[in-house]
C-alpha cells in the first residue's frame, strides 16, 4: 500500500462507471417508514443535511418532538469527548429515552451511530452497547453496517480500504496525522483489519463482509441487498463508496432488506446520513436565506478548540481576511486551578469589548497537550474545552454577537449546550457543500442567532474565511 500520497484522480480512476440513484427514489422508498435518529458522536455529522432537527438533550419528551415516522433527527450524544464507561452510560440513557418516545408515539426507528470519517471514536464499543440494548427491547441487531465514507471532504472507501485527502493528495487513512489521534489512534486502512484491530481480535478481519463498488456500481441494490440479507448475528459488515450515488444505491438496499424485517446498525459518516434520508445535496445558504434568518447587526465570534493541523493553516487564511480581532487562551494556564478563573474572566471581557468592533476569534493556544495515556489525554482536552465555554458564555451575555462559528467536533458541542444552552434547532442547511452546517436554535435566550458547526478536519485553507466573510454579509 502506498507510503506517499497520490492524487485523487488516479485513486478514482479505473473504477466501475457510477449508477446514478436520484434522492427522491431514496425518498420515497422511506416515507412512511421508520425514522432514522442518528445518535452523533459530536455535532458536525449534521454537515450535509437540511431542515432536520437536532436534540442537544434525550429527554423523553424532546425525542418525541424530534421523531416524524419516515423522517430523519439527530441527537447529539457527544460520546467522542467522554470516556468509555461514561459514553456506555450515555448511549444506554438515549435507548432507554428513544424506546419510551417512540412507543408513544407510535413511530418505528432504525439507529445510526455518526461518527468521524477519519475513523475516530468508540468503535467497537458504541455499537456494541446500542445492540445490546435494542436486543434488550426486542430489536435484536443482525448486522453492523460501517460506512465511514465521505466522498465531499475526501474520504473514499475502495476495495474494502479507507482514504483521506490531504493537501498533498490522497493516503490510506491509517497514515494520516488522525490515525495518531492521541485517543483514537488506529493502523489498519483497510476497514477489515481495522474492525479486527479495534476490536482487540473479537472479530476477525476474514469475518467482516465486505461490499465492495462491483457490487454497488455493477449488481446495485439487488445484488447488494442479497448479501445483506444473510447477514446475522450483528455481523459487520464494510461497505466501499466513492460518490454519493453509491450511497443511495446503499440505501435502496439496506430499506429494501429492512423492508423484509432484517434488523441493521449503521456505524457511519455524514454522508450515508444525507443518502439514507433521500436528501440531494444543497446548496450553501444564501445570503438571502442567512439574512432572512434575522441575524443581528454586529460582528460575529469565532472559536476554535480543535489543534489539527488544518485548522491553524485556516486560521492564517482567515487573519488573511483581515477585520479580526484574534485572542488566546494559554491551555497551561487553563490546566491550573490558580490560574483559570481570572484567565477565562480576561479574555472573556476583551472579547465581549472587541465585538463592538470588529469579529471576534477566540482560540486555544496551538500547542497540543496530551496526557501518558488516552483517557489523561481526554481529559485534559475536556478541561481545555471546558475553559473555553467558559470563555465564549460569558462573552456572549455581556454582548449578543451576530453569529457563533465553533470550530472542532468537542468545541462545537460544548459550546451549544453549555455555552448558548441551546436543547432544540432545526439545521438549516450548509455554508459550504456539504460539510459545514449552520443551525438555529427554536427557543432559548440564542434562538435564532446563527450557528455554525465547523469541524476540525474538513474544508481547505480559505474555509474559515469564505464561512467568515459569507455571515458577514448578512450583518
Amino acid at each position: 500500500m502506498t507510503q506517499n500520497p497520490i492524487p485523487v484522480e488516479d485513486l478514482l480512476a479505473d473504477l466501475p462507471a457510477v449508477r446514478p440513484v436520484d434522492p427522491a427514489e431514496v425518498a420515497a422508498r422511506r416515507e412512511g417508514g421508520g425514522c432514522l435518529v442518528v445518535l452523533d458522536d459530536d455535532p458536525t455529522g449534521t454537515q450535509t443535511v437540511a431542515d432536520v432537527p437536532v436534540l442537544t438533550t434525550w429527554g423523553v419528551d424532546d425525542l418525541r418532538w424530534a421523531l416524524t415516522p419516515g423522517g430523519t433527527c439527530f441527537v447529539l450524544t457527544n460520546t467522542r469527548s467522554l470516556s468509555a464507561a461514561d459514553a456506555d452510560a450515555r448511549n444506554r440513557e438515549v435507548l432507554d429515552a428513544l424506546a419510551r418516545a417512540a412507543d408513544a408515539e407510535q413511530v418505528d426507528f432504525v439507529v445510526a451511530s455518526r461518527s468521524d470519517s477519519t475513523l475516530r471514536g468508540h468503535f467497537p464499543r458504541e455499537t456494541d452497547v446500542i445492540a445490546r440494548e435494542l436486543a434488550e427491547r426486542g430489536r435484536p441487531v443482525d448486522g453492523v453496517v460501517i460506512v465511514p465514507a465521505f466522498p465531499s471532504a475526501g474520504r473514499f472507501t475502495i476495495d474494502a480500504v479507507h482514504w483521506a485527502r490531504t493537501p498533498e493528495g490522497v493516503l490510506p487513512a491509517g497514515r494520516t496525522e488522525f490515525a495518531r489521534d492521541a485517543t483514537f489512534g488506529y493502523r489498519s486502512s483497510d476497514l477489515r483489519e481495522w474492525v479486527e484491530e479495534k476490536s482487540g481480535g473479537a472479530v476477525a478481519a476474514e469475518d467482516v463482509l465486505a461490499v465492495t463498488l462491483t457490487d454497488l456500481r455493477v449488481g446495485g441494490p439487488e445484488r447488494v441487498a442479497e448479501l445483506l440479507s444473510d447477514v446475522r448475528g450483528g455481523r459487520a459488515v464494510v461497505v466501499d463508496a466513492a460518490c454519493d450515488d453509491d450511497l443511495r444505491v446503499l440505501a435502496l438496499a439496506l430499506l429494501e432488506v429492512e423492508s423484509r424485517g432484517t434488523r441493521l446498525l449503521y456505524r457511519v459518516g455524514p454522508a450515508f446520513v444525507r443518502s439514507r434520508a433521500g436528501q440531494a445535496g444543497a446548496p450553501p445558504l444564501s445570503r438571502n436565506a442567512l439574512r432572512a434568518m434575522g441575524a443581528a447587526d454586529g460582528h460575529g465570534l469565532i472559536a476554535v478548540g480543535s489543534h489539527v493541523g488544518l485548522t491553524t493553516s485556516q486560521l492564517d487564511g482567515l487573519r488573511e481576511l483581515g477585520g479580526v480581532t484574534e485572542l488566546e487562551l494559554d491551555v497551561t494556564k487553563l490546566l491550573d486551578a490558580c490560574t483559570r478563573d481570572d484567565h477565562v474572566a480576561e479574555v472573556a471581557d476583551a472579547a465581549a469589548r472587541s465585538l463592538e468592533g470588529a469579529d471576534v476569534v477566540v482560540r486555544t493556544s496551538r500547542t497540543l497537550v496530551t496526557g501518558d495515556a488516552p483517557d489523561a489525554s481526554l481529559a485534559i482536552a475536556r478541561a481545555v474545552s471546558a475553559g473555553l465555554v467558559d470563555t465564549v458564555r460569558a462573552a456572549v451575555e455581556a454582548r449578543r454577537p451576530a453569529f457563533v462559528v465553533a470550530k472542532g467536533g468537542i468545541t462545537s458541542s460544548d459550546i451549544a449546550t453549555d455555552g448558548l444552552d441551546v436543547r432544540r434547532a432545526v439545521v438549516r442547511g450548509t455554508m459550504l457543500p456539504g460539510i459545514i452546517s449552520l443551525w438555529q436554535a427554536v427557543s432559548g435566550e440564542f434562538a435564532g442567532l446563527p450557528y455554525v458547526v465547523f469541524p476540525g478536519n474538513v474544508g481547505d485553507r480559505s474555509a474559515l474565511a469564505d464561512v467568515v466573510a459569507a455571515l458577514r454579509t448578512t450583518c
